[in-house]
């Protein structure tokens, strides 16, 4: 949503979509996961007195509206794209089948998860979480407006301090916000690393993906150094 309020800024759109596509170019295969919060939250809306599951679902709704935003400005450059669905809407995305999702990205497509995992009570973290597993991802990058992990959130303190990497359980432990227990948990059992970086800052994208050093990242207490 850039600096509006709220809805979908085609500037920020255009800028993410140039970025994945430099990466795309070196030959990574890129699945995304869109939230929907620009447009609409669901536990906000449940905190306000709408029914949670009916909340829940107008997020997954939104959800779709940005990956499809996001898939007219990367075919635009010439990056082909396939829009996933949790919830079936087979004029304007695909269903969910792993299988498939797989091959899409196999044949150099790029593939942007929507809808989260279809079900109420679950968020976008989780979503990503499940996705990345099945489709047996190397790492998920979490895109934010911060440089990475801090002890507080270092927009509102100025003392906060940067954790360059950590383990999984301090994240719980300290409850630093980096994702949601259920997605940290997910990540946990199944030893996949989280890359939490900046997003607003231009080219950080391909210099996670090369190994720079950007951002924090959570990973199995064992391989820390």
């Amino acid at each position: 949503m850039g600096e509006a309020g709220y809805g979908i800024d085609p500037q920020v759109v255009q800028r993410i979509a140039t970025e994945i596509q430099e990466v795309h170019a070196l030959g990574v295969e890129i699945a995304l996961v869109v939230g929907g919060g620009n447009i609409f939250r669901g536990i906000r809306a449940s905190a306000i007195g709408m029914d949670r599951a009916s909340a829940d679902y107008m997020g997954m709704l939104a959800t779709v509206m940005n990956a499809l935003a996001l898939q007219d400005a990367l075919e635009k450059r010439g990056v082909y794209t396939r829009v996933v669905s949790a919830i079936e809407m087979r004029e304007v995305a695909e269903p969910f089948i792993r299988r498939r999702a797989i091959r899409h990205l196999e044949k150099g497509r790029i593939v942007i998860f929507a809808a989260g995992i279809g079900q109420p009570f679950f968020t976008t973290d989780t979503a990503a979480a499940m996705r990345a597993l099945e489709i047996q991802a190397d790492v998920i990058m979490k895109a934010t407006r911060v440089g990475g992990i801090y002890t507080a959130d270092p927009r509102k303190d100025a003392t906060a301090v940067k954790i360059d990497q950590l383990g999984y359980m301090r994240v719980l432990q300290e409850e630093l916000g980096v994702m949601d227990a259920s997605a940290i948990s997910l990540c946990k059992d199944n030893r996949l690393p989280i890359l939490v970086f900046d997003m607003t800052v231009h080219g950080n994208i391909q210099r996670a993906v090369l190994g720079e050093p950007v951002g924090s990242i959570v990973k199995p207490e064992d391989q820390l150094r």
